[in-house]
């Protein structure tokens, strides 16, 4: 019998996106031979999820869920904006929030592998997510998530269900739940400036200078009007930096809000449905005039 390889179920997933060990039982039963086992998955699992795996999910739900100090934070993406309203879609987010939070998977692939049953699928997350792709009919997948365990107080804003934000803090629950809001809103790239991920500066930097090149004024004027746009964009990607979305006089930042309050932030998270994700534009008279075409050709 041919020895059943690591690359060889990776490289049947990636073709029929099916569970780790449904491929592997698959390529046994194949002894090796990659189109067979294709065909084995067919037949036992149906061609919808295979279908459905090439397809972009740029729509989908954000999660939460928090028992004490332990929480989780998590995004999964569907194709459309009809299935993110779905109430089962929406209880598979909340069962895998919940499932990161007092579990404590390393990754999503160990996610996946973690027990779960619903809708008469199961028994994992895999399996469940398998079968609800088949049932729904469009393709889902688990983007990312957030677990916080570290014994801190949480608080969590979720702007309906495509904005989440999960706030680690000390203090008042009622100014974490307004810094999680006003995050929600703002949209800080980090806690402070020295938290700014440096790809973010480096690309200000370039662009400051560029703009300050253009000036023509003297090297040294040109290297103060440069480090002068940098400090100026830290502040306003900054959370502690940033004015306060509530603040009376317009003035008042979060960071003099929350010391006001006797409250401290040590961390937070933010994820917006869909973002970074390249989405398909369909062109719908295109896409008309390609099937009338191609049934005049038939």
């Amino acid at each position: 019998m041919a020895a059943i390889t690591a690359g060889m179920v990776a490289e049947l997933r990636a073709k029929t996106d099916a569970p780790m060990m449904e491929c592997k039982k698959a390529l046994t039963e194949a002894e090796g031979d990659m189109g067979r086992a294709e065909e084995i998955l067919r037949v036992k699992l149906g061609n919808k999820a295979g279908k459905a795996a090439s397809r972009i999910t740029a729509e989908g739900v954000v999660a939460a869920a928090v028992d004490g100090s332990t929480g989780a934070l998590l995004e999964i993406n569907c194709e459309t904006d009809f299935v993110s309203k779905n109430e089962t879609f929406l209880a598979f987010a909340k069962s895998c929030a919940a499932l990161v939070a007092s579990g404590n998977p390393a990754d999503v692939a160990a996610l996946s592998l973690m027990p779960l049953a619903m809708e008469g699928f199961g028994p994992t997350v895999e399996d469940v997510r398998k079968g609800l792709i088949g049932k729904i009919g469009e393709n889902m997948t688990i983007r990312r998530f957030k677990r916080y365990a570290g014994g801190g107080q949480l608080a969590h804003y979720l702007h309906g269900t495509r904005i989440g934000v999960m706030v680690e803090f000390e203090g008042s629950d009622v100014a974490a739940k307004d810094a999680a809001m006003h995050i929600a809103a703002m949209k800080p790239a980090a806690l402070s400036g020295a938290n700014v991920p440096a790809d973010l500066v480096d690309k200000e930097r370039r662009i400051a200078a560029e703009k300050a090149a253009e000036s023509g004024k003297p090297a040294e004027i040109v290297a103060k009007m440069v480090e002068g746009s940098v400090q100026k964009f830290l502040k306003e990607v900054s959370l502690l930096d940033q004015v306060f979305v509530k603040a009376a006089d317009g003035k008042q930042t979060v960071a003099a809000y929350l010391s006001a309050t006797g409250t401290a932030v040590k961390g937070f998270t933010l994820y917006v449905v869909g973002e970074g994700i390249e989405k398909k534009v369909d062109d719908f008279a295109a896409e008309v005039a390609a099937q009338v075409a191609a049934a005049k050709g038939a």
